[in-house]
């Protein structure tokens, strides 16, 4: 079996940016936590305003879980 000479290496999922509003304030601090979850290919994971990210996820259930989970500590 050849390798595959040809393919294009995948950056890691940390290397990626999460998306930013332009419009918003860009370094000041939020003064509550609000958290979504954003998609990266089949995977799923929680940010919130303050910087923090939960694990890539397959199930956006659990994404959700890592965020409540994240804003109630």
């Amino acid at each position: 079996m050849e390798p595959h000479t040809e393919a294009t290496l995948v950056p890691p999922l940390a290397a990626v940016p999460l998306p930013r509003d332009p419009t918003g304030p860009a370094l000041t601090p939020p003064a509550s936590h609000t958290t979504s979850t954003s998609d990266r290919g089949s995977f799923c994971l929680a940010v919130c305003t303050c910087g923090w990210r939960g694990p890539a996820r397959r199930s956006r259930d659990l994404a959700r879980k890592d965020a409540t989970g994240h804003t109630s500590e």
